[in-house]
Parts: structure tokens; sequence; C-alpha cells
């Protein structure tokens, strides 16, 4: 063990004991969950099932909702196998609750102390350990090592930040990539980063450009629908500070009559929204609130968790969120990922920061599925000619279907990669 990976074991040690109290803090501020708080301490209160089980870890929201295909693919193809899906926030363990199939178990991930690693790993005893992104928790992958439990990591992503400090300490770096039985990075830039850093690269894989469209409930669409009547729906998705409001103000200059609906990225902006909205004299519907539109409300603020399946089938254009950062004076947010209208077949505009989605965003403007504009304000020009022409817009929103269809192939290279690292199929 190199000399910084055993002083971070050491301080780590030394800090565990303050975890606790850390901890009962964070509930306090919502930020983990009462009741399953120990957890985080690698304590569980579900038993460990007979036979095989195979560990996937996603940190946030994006991560394990990026795991979800490849959770179905195990679920189909390798039923004898126990799936624990682990991750560290609140949000994410709430969407997993409605996302993951019967019989898949979630529990937040231990913090990384040696203790709380130690617990978690006597307790689960997997088979084999999938790493989504690229969050290196250098107890929680020598912990793994050390009982010889395979390790992939899949799906990588490093930025040049974290490269350049992990850079400093190279030896710990290669240590613990070494660790990893399987690397595959989600794009080129992320694989020179990871082999410089040490590790070898077994391939490419994106996940977050595998799976299918985003689920729905029937119910809700139907009621939904016939309160719009026949408005067209424009749906703002995944939205961020400003640019709700420029959204409004930009699609308040069309004549035609519309219900335009607000999904943000984190609802819990919702009231911050709505008092903006509010301060410019605009009427609206906040979901939050139990409220739907009527006949007198065309703005619709959609401020709940994992609805936007929903909404993005109610629409007949998407504007996606996060893209207009750097025009309206805000951080890059880099962007939200496109595919998600797209496997819909729903037409889609994106503004010009798409630096998350680059590779995603120029395949999908290729295939003619994804318009970008530059600003807000050219969003009329790009909205008008799709709502006066739905066969333009139903093809549009085909291309995209296409595009989305061919950019999701990884899961299957992933799956023949780690077949290797898999538990025999008991007869």
């Amino acid at each position: 063990m190199t000399l910084p990976l055993a002083a971070y074991r050491l301080l780590t040690r030394l800090l565990e004991p303050l975890a606790p109290r850390l901890l009962d803090a964070r509930v306090k501020q919502g930020k983990e969950d009462a009741v399953r708080v120990d957890e985080r301490l690698g304590v569980s209160r579900l038993a460990r099932p007979e036979g095989d089980l195979v560990w996937l870890h996603g940190v946030s929201v994006g991560e394990t909702l990026s795991l979800l295909p490849l959770v179905d693919r195990f679920v189909e193809s390798r039923p004898e196998l126990t799936v624990l899906v682990t991750s560290g926030t609140v949000t994410s363990a709430d969407l997993l609750a409605r996302r993951l199939p019967p019989g898949v178990i979630h529990q937040f991930a231990p913090v990384d102390g040696p203790d709380a690693v130690a617990a978690f790993l006597d307790h689960w005893r997997p088979s084999l350990g999938v790493f989504v992104e690229s969050e290196l928790w250098p107890n929680l992958i020598l912990g793994a090592g050390a009982r010889r439990i395979p390790l992939a990591l899949v799906s990588a992503r490093i930025t040049e930040k974290t490269a350049q400090g992990w850079g400093r300490i190279p030896g710990s770096a290669r240590e613990l990539l070494k660790a990893f039985a399987l690397v595959m990075p989600q794009d080129e830039t992320s694989a020179d980063r990871l082999k410089t850093l040490g590790a070898r690269i077994d391939g490419q894989v994106n996940l977050k450009l595998s799976g299918g469209p985003l689920p729905h409930d029937a119910a809700a669409f139907n009621a939904l629908s016939a309160a719009i009547g026949d408005r067209p729906v424009i749906v703002a998705a995944s939205t961020h500070e400003g640019e709700e409001i420029a959204i409004v103000r930009a699609l308040d200059r069309l004549a035609e009559r519309l219900c335009l609906i607000i999904v943000p990225r984190h609802p819990a902006r919702g009231p911050e929204i709505a008092a903006t909205l509010t301060r410019d004299g605009y009427c609206f519907a906040l979901r939050s609130r139990g409220a739907v539109p009527n006949g007198e409300t065309d703005l619709y603020v959609a401020d709940t968790l994992g609805e936007l399946g929903l909404f993005l089938r109610l629409a007949d254009v998407v504007v996606m969120g996060g893209s207009f950062g750097p025009v309206l004076g805000r951080e890059p947010w880099g962007g939200h990922n496109p595919l998600e209208p797209a496997r819909l077949g729903k037409p889609a505009v994106t503004g010009p920061d798409a630096s998350n989605w680059q590779a995603v965003t120029a395949d999908l403007t290729a295939a003619g599925g994804l318009t970008v504009v530059a600003t807000p304000g050219d969003l009329p020009g790009m909205v008008l000619p799709l709502l006066g022409d739905p066969n333009a817009a139903r093809a549009m929103g085909d291309r995209g279907r296409r595009a989305a269809a061919e950019a999701g192939a990884g899961l299957d290279r992933l799956w023949e990669a780690l077949q290797p690292l898999l538990p025999p199929v008991r007869q």
C-alpha cells in the first residue's frame, strides 16, 4: 500500500467514530434517511439472501438511473443471482424505490471508513462489484480487493480536475485502478485520462445511452391530457435556475395559445420558481400542491420527482434544460440527456451548452432529431414551425428515435465483458 493510501486509511480510522454524529446532523438537514441512516455505517436490517450476489453501485440520481438497464439484464438473464444496488443520496433512493424490479435490493452505500466498509462487505459478501462513473473510494476498493471480490469500473467519466488531483499521487491512483478487473470508460477523453493514471482500458461503454423510454403512470397521463385539451404542449425538461423565466418569456411571444410544462431538474426549487413567476405576473399551477392545469392555466410547474417520463409523453416539442447557463450569465451545467425525449420520438431543442453530452448531441443533431439554438430568445423560431406542421414534428421525432436506438448498443458489449467475472450458473 502506498504511503498516501496508508495515511488515508489511518486518518479515516481515526475520524470514523465521529461518523454517527455527522450522519445525525445530515439527517436533520434532510440529507440522510432517518430510518435507514445506519446503512451508511454498513449496518443493514435486511438479511442477505442465500446464493450468489452481484453489487451495482452509483453515487447519485444520474449514475444510479444509468444502472437500471444493467439491472434489468441481470434480472432477465441471470435470475438466480441476487442483485444489490447501492447509492449515496436520499433522492436516488426515492427514485430507485419506484424503478427497481421486484426482488432487487437497495441499500445506502457505506461511508468510506474502514469499519463501515468491513461491515458492509462482510454482511453482503458480493461475488462481483460494478461501479458506475469514477468516484474512487480507497477503503471500499481496497476492502473488496482484500476479500478477492472482482470489481468493474464501467461507464467511467473522469474530469480533468479529478485526473489532475489523482495525478499528484500517481502511485496511489495506479494501485486503486489496478484493483479493477474491468475498466470501460464512457468516452475517449476519460479513457485517455484513466490510462494515464495507470488503468488498463477494456473498451468503452456509456450506460446513460442505454435503456428504454422513461416510465409513466398511464392514469396520470390520461388525466393531464384531458385537462390540457387540444392545446399544443411544450415541455421544458430538467431546467435550472434562471432558465425557467427565460424560456417562459421567450415562448410568451408566440401568438398561439399553448401549455408550457416546466420540469425543474431539482423539484425542491418549485417554490423558488413559483415566486419568480408570481413576481413577473404569470399565472401557473404547481403540481407539488396537487394542482392541475385547467382552461385558464397555460403554465404548469411539474415540481415532483420521477415523473419526467409522464410529461415527455405529453409533449409536442421538448426544450432541454441545463443548456442555457453561460448565455444567461450562469455557470455551465453541461446539458442533460437528450436521448430521453428521443426514445419517445419527441422533437427536441437544446441550448448551446451540451458539454456533458457532446457526442450524443452531435449524433442526434446530425440525424435530424435535435436542434441547437444559441439563446432562449431563438426558441420561438424553432418551436413554431414544429407546432404548425405535425408531420414534420413527427418525422423529426422518428429520426431521433432511430438515432437513440443506435446509441444504446453499448449494453450488449458491457454484458459480454462482464461474463468472465460473473459467478458460474449453478445447476
